[in-house]
């Protein structure tokens, strides 16, 4: 998933669930001075991104991210590292060749 795919979800969600007006959700925006996200705002928003990475998402994860860069970077991080250990299963899960 691109950066591109995820802002596009990420500000639907931020649009349909919090009544953000969409020309105010851009990556520079800050959540919580900029579209007004307090912290239970957040713990919704996590909530609703799970479809996006497919799992529970940790609330420690998003202690850091304070724009909306920082969710998509997030989240790319979560999708590389599942891509990455899925990867790993893979290699792993290969029965390992005959020596003769």
């Amino acid at each position: 998933m691109t950066d591109q795919e995820i802002f596009e979800r990420l500000r639907s969600i931020l649009v349909e669930t919090f009544d953000i007006e969409a020309e105010r959700v851009a990556p520079q925006a800050r959540l919580y001075d900029d579209l007004d996200i307090d912290s239970i705002d957040a713990v919704d928003l996590i909530v609703k991104l799970k479809p996006l990475v497919g799992k529970r998402l940790q609330p420690e994860a998003f202690k850091a991210v304070r724009t909306v860069q920082d969710v998509i970077d997030a989240l790319q991080g979560l999708l590389k590292a599942d891509a990455q250990a899925g990867a790993e299963a893979e290699v792993g899960d290969k029965p390992a060749a005959a020596t003769a």
